[in-house]
């Protein structure tokens, strides 16, 4: 006599893939990638369009989350810039970091609760696209208890060094922001301010570590396979999204946005 089949109940975080538009750009201006993370977030929230993933890099500038401190870089609260390098205070969690040619950001703007249990859970998912990405270089990535990213390196000895920044934001159950991996992005300017926060945090990239050039192509590549793998995603139809204009930028600002 057979044995009766068991089926076996998914979760809502684990049935079929989810359709998810990928937009890519080489090099944004932040305000234009902050500023179409709002028109895509409001998109999502009136479900006038699929999940989405920003995959792009930034012009150089400084960002200031939630939790930075004046003496994160440098006791100035009104600083504009720093070493020449435009500043923006934004919404999402987190101190300060740089952003630059040469890094990778990922920005999913996606429904928190088809993607995962809840935010701790996302932004360990988002730690694992990077883990795994590492590892396609023969690298092993590790977490920091408190303290969110990825790190190379021997925490035993104190020698860790940070080559991927998280800080997100959830709105009505959406999520914007994400998750940052320095590949060739000069690191100097990370010199100029305390990295998230944290004086003394050493940071590097895949270059640095391996010793050798990287192409930043196949890392993009990478990071969207495994993205794909972690959230159960499925790369759909879409047509790369039109730069905001300085209209749109300034209406988004009035809102609300503080960038």
């Amino acid at each position: 006599m057979l044995a009766p089949v068991r089926h076996v109940a998914r979760t809502r975080w684990e049935s079929m893939p989810k359709p998810t538009v990928l937009l890519t750009f080489d090099c944004l201006a932040y305000a234009d990638a902050w500023t179409l993370q709002h028109r895509l977030l409001e998109d999502r929230l009136a479900g006038r369009c699929l999940d989405t993933v920003l995959l792009l890099e930034h012009e150089p500038v400084f960002t200031v989350g939630r939790s930075g401190k004046p003496e994160h870089w440098g006791g100035d609260v009104m600083a504009l810039e720093i070493a020449g390098i435009p500043v923006r205070h934004v919404e999402r969690g987190g101190s300060i970091t740089y952003h630059g040619p040469g890094q990778l950001v990922l920005y999913p703007i996606v429904r928190l609760d088809a993607a995962c249990p809840g935010p701790k859970a996302y932004v360990r998912r988002l730690e694992e696209v990077v883990l795994r990405t590492l590892a396609d270089w023969g690298l092993a990535g590790h977490r920091l208890e408190k303290q969110p990213g990825v790190w190379i390196g021997d925490p035993a000895d104190g020698m860790s060094a940070k080559i991927a920044a998280v800080g997100v934001r959830i709105v009505r159950g959406v999520t914007m922001h994400g998750i940052a991996l320095n590949v060739t992005v000069d690191l100097a300017p990370f010199g100029l301010v305390a990295p998230c926060g944290m004086a003394g945090c050493r940071v590097t990239s895949l270059q640095a570590a391996l010793g050798r050039a990287v192409a930043p192509e196949t890392v993009r590549r990478q990071l969207v396979r495994h993205l794909a793998d972690v959230f159960d995603v499925e790369w759909t139809g879409g047509t790369a999204a039109a730069r905001p204009s300085e209209t749109e930028r300034e209406a988004v600002a009035s809102n609300g946005g503080i960038a």
